[in-house]
């Protein structure tokens, strides 16, 4: 079974695309933290606004 990631936005996006990213995420004011299924489509979310978000692994 896949692992679990918190994902919390740090900074507002600049973009409409990173607005995007992170709608899809869950993530809609600064601060705003989710826990995610760590998957290859929510890893490939995260590097796209990577420099907006801080990451931790959770059980």
């Amino acid at each position: 079974m896949a692992g679990k990631v918190k994902v919390t936005l740090r900074k507002k996006p600049a973009t409409q695309r990173l607005r995007v990213i992170l709608k899809g995420m869950g993530l809609n004011k600064t601060d705003s933290s989710r826990v995610l299924t760590d998957t290859p489509a929510t890893r490939g979310m995260i590097g796209k606004v990577s420099h907006l978000v801080t990451v931790e692994e959770t059980k």
